[in-house]
């Protein structure tokens, strides 16, 4: 094989290990950057629970307002809104598209006070505590949430951290086994050359050390690649869903990007190691197996 040739086929393997790399990776970054979001996105959906508190026909506006701000000054309140009666029937109107109050002559709905839950506060102990407390007030006649809807968003964001963080790990291992074997299939090319600098008394230090070098810089490579990747990833989700996931947090970005450089040069700086010391480990003969 000429001289040329050789240097092509070591730059396409090279090349293929990058290429490697960066894609196990960008997978990686992505479930990465669920995960860390996961947190954020629990607690949008939280802060999107609440209920609503019906008020007695009776009671006078003065203090269904003062219960408001009674509401909103509560810890597991985030905001309180008052609703009144008209408010209400037109909200309504709206909605059917016909005006019902002059078919029914009167005007049937209650007042009420609208309640988004703080994202700690969402969960239904909380919720049972939270409408008993309510329920104390003479001006209220009935609380009405969705029971049903709180306990399964509840529970289902609890698994979904946790199917996120177990899908986060396998996709690690995984990614350690394919950068692996990338890395020994480059280091088995070479193994003729670790074989002669044996022979010809290097040590292994000296042996690993540009191995070692070159893998740092692949894992560089592969890393900076996937955050090319992530990048236009994260870039392209923001204009659908940019009230949800925190793409403006730059801290959380780094920090991702940081585990994205640090994961691509750890695994591929072990296995190199490892794959190089087999192969010192080796005599000669035993190379043609």
């Amino acid at each position: 094989m000429s001289h040329s040739a050789a240097k092509r086929k070591l730059r396409s393997s090279y090349a293929t290990t990058i290429i490697s790399i960066s894609l196990v990776l960008f997978l990686l970054g992505i479930i990465g950057f669920l995960y860390l979001n996961a947190n954020r996105l629990s607690v949008y959906v939280k802060e999107n629970l609440g209920f609503t508190v019906l008020i007695n026909d009776n009671a006078r506006e003065a203090e269904v307002i003062r219960l408001q701000k009674v509401l909103n000054a509560a810890p597991y309140v985030r905001i309180a809104e008052y609703i009144t009666k008209d408010q209400a029937a037109e909200d309504l109107k709206e909605e059917l598209g016909e005006d019902f109050v002059d078919f029914l002559g009167y005007n049937p709905l209650l007042a009420s006070i609208e309640v988004k839950l703080a994202a700690a506060w969402a969960s239904p102990d909380s919720m049972a505590r939270i409408e008993a407390e309510i329920n104390t007030f003479p001006q209220v006649k009935e609380i009405f949430y969705q029971k049903n809807l709180l306990d399964a968003i509840h529970e289902n964001v609890r698994r979904i951290t946790v199917v996120l963080a177990g899908f986060a790990l396998l996709l690690l291992l995984i990614a350690i086994a394919l950068i692996n074997n990338t890395i020994r299939l480059s280091v088995y090319s070479r193994r003729f050359l670790i074989s002669t600098m044996k022979l010809v008394g290097a040590t292994r230090g000296f042996i690993r050390k540009p191995f070692l070098l070159k893998s740092i810089l692949h894992g560089l490579a592969g890393a900076t690649v996937a955050i090319v990747l992530l990048s236009l990833f994260i870039y392209g989700l923001s204009n659908e869903i940019s009230g949800v996931i925190g793409f403006s947090d730059p801290l959380m970005i780094a920090l991702l990007f940081v585990l994205v450089i640090v994961t691509g040069i750890g695994i591929t700086l072990i296995s190199t190691f490892f794959a190089v010391n087999k192969y010192l480990r080796l005599k000669t003969d035993q190379l043609y197996y």
